[in-house]
């Protein structure tokens, strides 16, 4: 006979937050976000750790390169998505860590035999008005002189005009040599009362170029998520299917950590990657396993030797495996159990596995919710989406702007080979195609979430994560407490006012 939970399955939504006493340190300024990423042993530190509790779905409307900077530049991690070939993966890992906060590959270059009808051209398309002069116009080529708004005046010099008639030349400008850290190149830039320092490698080819202005934005950056180098640290997802010949690749380019991406994850091929991956590369390589919904799921992939578990199943706004499939577990429930099991792990064997929680995020205040009940850290999806750093494209819709999103189980994904399938078709889709709204700028949203995170946690009486997890009281809520908690019995002046629910 089936087992049969006499539970329903509950979602964030059906829950809430009971304060606690807030005492006068409570204050948001005083409140640490950090938590551990990996599995780490009883009275030891985790080997990777993020500053904020925040990861990006292993989605190919949401994480490439550039939301892997913008995001480990706020203090969490995206893991670049792996459908796709496995080249073009490990190249976007390898522009992640060849990323230098404040070093800049320079995309305004020409040679000396250009013209400034050529320089305004360029200009039009850039709206860059320091050009870097090579000897091939390329970005890495040998470097010759620099060209800015104050070295000509159309008025004085025709369109046919040389660059090499009025740049900057090579034996005039300061420059720096490739190992300089950005401490240092800031203060030659201060020192000398520059705008921007070239950085050459020995052989005086162009590497990068450090503008003043870019300063303040690393200052502005404290908690930028890197490694003992200064690279920006990054993940990338893989499948149990060509593990054998993504693995090595991702690892060459510079991953700093892996993560199967698999709507169920309780399943022998899981552990078998997990497997692999430890007698090629032993305890070297970190690497997450998921998504599972209860304990057994757990235990499967904690024995395997996953280094975090990715909770969730369904939950996601793009997903739909519960109506195809009917498998999954609200998100609550999910966690709730999970952690249970992720904590009694902890005392039998003095290794604390952490919880990724991945779906069933609607409003800010359920993140708060998803940690208080055992997460260490979330995966969003829609969330980073409506950004400007994620790939998908900005469209106009109904006179709204809109950023497109699909699931990595829909038809346009066409990621065939995490299914098992051998031919380009699905014979039936586990996620949609759709838009979510546009809402600018990663950094200026992020800040707004984390200050919300913040102030409720001061509500709660907590200052760190795990404070928090030891502290919280939860309630369960019904129906209509859920209206009385919103804006009711009034005509609401400003629309705007919805923007407090911000997905």
């Amino acid at each position: 006979m089936a087992v049969i939970y006499p539970e329903p399955s509950r979602t964030f939504s059906e829950y809430i937050l009971i304060p606690n006493l807030t005492k006068k340190e409570h204050m948001p300024e005083n409140v640490s976000l950090k938590t551990p990423l990996v599995k780490f042993k009883k009275g030891e530190d985790p080997e990777l750790n993020l500053n904020i509790p925040f990861v990006s779905a292993i989605m190919q409307a949401v994480s490439d390169h550039n939301m892997a900077i913008a995001l480990a530049r706020s203090g969490g991690l995206s893991f670049i998505f792996g459908s796709q070939s496995i080249a073009s993966q490990a190249e976007m890992v390898r522009k992640v860590k060849h990323f230098k906060a404040g070093f800049v590959e320079s995309d305004s270059n020409l040679k000396p035999s250009h013209t400034l009808r050529e320089v305004l051209d360029l200009h039009k398309i850039t709206d860059h008005t320091t050009i870097a002069i090579t000897e091939d116009g390329s970005p890495h080529g040998k470097f010759l002189g620099m060209l800015t708004s104050r070295d000509f005046r159309l008025d004085r010099h025709t369109l046919d005009t040389r660059i090499s008639e009025v740049m900057t030349p090579f034996d005039s400008i300061i420059y720096a040599r490739d190992g300089i850290s950005l401490m240092e190149a800031n203060d030659m830039i201060w020192e000398h009362k520059l705008n921007c320092l070239p950085v050459l490698d020995q052989n005086d080819n162009l590497l990068h170029l450090v503008f003043r202005k870019d300063y303040d934005a690393h200052q502005a950056n404290p908690l930028e998520l890197v490694d003992r180098e200064k690279r920006i640290i990054v993940g990338a997802g893989i499948n149990s299917r060509d593990h054998a010949e993504r693995v090595p690749e991702l690892i060459k380019a510079g991953a700093d950590i892996l993560c199967i991406d698999s709507s169920d994850g309780y399943s022998e091929w899981q552990h078998d990657t997990i497997k692999w991956i430890r007698s090629e590369y032993g305890d070297k390589v970190k690497v997450g396993a998921g998504n599972v919904v209860d304990q057994e799921g757990f235990y499967y992939l904690a024995e395997a030797g996953a280094d975090f578990i990715k909770v969730g199943i369904g939950g996601g706004a793009i997903c739909i495996t519960r109506e195809q499939k009917g498998i999954g577990r609200g998100q609550a429930s999910a966690v709730v159990d999970v952690a249970k099991a992720r904590d009694d792990y902890f005392k039998k064997t003095g290794y604390y596995v952490p919880l990724c929680s991945d779906g069933g995020i609607v409003h800010d205040y359920h993140l708060v919710l998803a940690l208080a009940m055992g997460a260490d850290f979330v995966m969003m999806g829609r969330y980073f989406a409506r950004f400007d750093e994620s790939p998908s494209k900005k469209v106009l819709v109904g006179g709204n702007y809109m950023k497109e999103f699909w699931g990595e189980g829909s038809a346009r994904a066409r990621n065939w080979q995490r299914y098992g399938y051998t031919e380009d078709k699905l014979s039936f889709e586990e996620g949609v195609d759709a838009f979510v709204p546009y809402a600018g700028k990663l950094k200026d949203n992020l800040e707004l979430t984390l200050t919300k995170i913040k102030s409720t946690m001061c509500n709660l009486g907590s200052l760190t994560i795990k404070e928090l997890q030891q502290k919280a009281r939860i309630t369960a809520v019904s129906s209509t407490s859920i209206r009385e908690g919103s804006a009711h019995d009034v005509v609401v002046k400003d629309s705007d006012v919805s923007n407090y629910n911000n997905r």
